[in-house]
């Protein structure tokens, strides 16, 4: 691999535009596709009808976005749908279907308190690349996708458990759903917080992947109160291995609220993990022994539960950042605005002590306290951001600290993670 990869940022008619995000942006061997809402990018209006016709649209978007840099659906890797209602799933599902007809990505669920311009539905999708952004330079185009599950873990037919691709593996959100009743197990939070974390275990140790090659969590909670009780059982998984704890390694983390999860689960936990060996055809000295480096700076808010900036192959995953000064270790002073700032400061100081730059970002996702305040935080990031980078916005009931907004990023990392020496 080389260090003169590209953000490559693109945008095509057939889908809606936005002059601050781009619709996808592509780094090494992934797309980033913006969550797509039910617009018609001929009217930018959203479809009539109800979410049927909203969950088409949203599909037919992404489609077209995909189509037009010479991919297609089977190229997905992850899909994430938001829904304003848990009910509407049914709908939408029969919608899903009908554009994955073979091959089913690993798949993130949920509903929310509200999405932009009071959508019912927005569709997002990280979508593999096999040609990869070194300019002037062909890539493996013909790099394959690992599709795997194990019937030691929940089996659901809309999504596949994990889907390798090239230095990442993306796993499908786990639901406390014991593998073997096929049910959520008994008991409260905790219980459920460990199934959860018991079945993305089980889910790697089925691709011979250890449990500490996670490098980004985020943890959606039906209460954010909970979230003391869930740490408490984060902190027997995390660090998993000696040597894991022997420099006390956690993942890059995001916690968010939703309105309601499938099955009525108070906690979903969701994966994304590193895959030192690639996947064929790469090169053996090309893809054995990448390390994980993991950063902090007290220059951004540290946490015993997350590393701010944790680094593996060609992306940066960084821990979602609150409007939080690291000095007093409180929210600045101020509304919606100045929070996006300090939390858009935060993110800087994170990604510059990794001698990167803001330019370097390829997706943004906002979780909003109040919707409405969405035009403030996207004028905050537009100053700092300044290379269009894809991007989601989503709102919550309640976040961490009573925060207005909160942040989360990947970065592309061109010079890659070093083999072991």
């Amino acid at each position: 691999m080389s260090g003169d990869n590209v953000v490559l940022a693109r945008n095509t008619e057939e889908a809606p535009q936005s002059d601050r995000h781009a619709q996808t942006v592509a780094f090494s061997h992934y797309n980033n596709i913006s969550a797509q809402l039910p617009i018609d990018p001929e009217t930018g209006e959203l479809v009539e009808g109800g979410i049927f016709e909203q969950a088409e649209q949203c599909f037919e978007n992404l489609e077209a976005i995909v189509e037009s840099i010479d991919h297609s659906l089977n190229d997905v890797a992850r899909i994430t749908v938001f829904v304003r209602d848990i009910r509407d799933l049914v709908a939408v599902d029969e919608v899903y279907r009908a554009f994955f007809t073979t091959y089913v990505p690993a798949r993130t669920v949920m509903a929310v308190a509200a999405l932009p311009m009071d959508a019912l539905v927005q569709v997002e999708a990280l979508l593999t690349n096999g040609e990869g952004t070194i300019p002037n330079e062909p890539q493996a185009g013909d790099l394959v996708k690992y599709v795997n599950n194990t019937h030691n873990a929940p089996y659901d037919a809309l999504s596949s458990q994990t889907v390798a691709f090239s230095h990442y593996n993306n796993v499908t959100a786990q639901l406390p759903i014991d593998p073997v009743s096929n049910q959520i197990v008994v008991g409260g939070v905790a219980e459920q917080a460990a199934q959860c974390l018991k079945n993305i275990k089980a889910i790697l140790t089925s691709i011979d992947v250890p449990f500490d090659d996670i490098v980004k969590v985020t943890v959606f909670l039906k209460n954010l109160s909970d979230l003391d009780a869930v740490n408490d059982v984060y902190t027997r998984f995390f660090p998993d291995s000696g040597i894991a704890r022997a420099v006390a390694y956690v993942p890059a983390r995001t916690v968010v609220e939703v309105a309601e999860l499938p099955m009525h689960a108070l906690v979903q936990i969701e994966a994304v993990v590193s895959h030192g060996d690639g996947t064929p055809p790469q090169e053996v000295e090309a893809r054995h022994g990448l390390i994980i480096e993991a950063n902090d700076t007290d220059a951004a808010p540290t946490s015993p539960l997350s590393t701010q900036s944790v680094a593996f192959s060609h992306y940066n995953n960084i821990s979602a950042q609150l409007g939080v000064d690291a000095a007093s270790g409180k929210l600045v002073a101020g509304g919606v605005a100045e929070q996006a700032e300090q939390a858009c400061k935060n993110i800087k100081a994170i990604i510059e002590n990794v001698d990167h730059t803001m330019d370097d970002a390829v997706k943004l996702n906002v979780y909003l306290k109040n919707i409405d305040d969405l035009a403030a935080v996207e004028d905050v990031c537009a100053r700092y951001f300044t290379g269009a980078p894809a991007f989601r916005a989503v709102g919550t009931a309640a976040l961490p600290m009573d925060a207005l907004v909160q942040i989360d990023a990947i970065f592309g990392n061109a010079e890659g993670t070093p083999p072991v020496k």
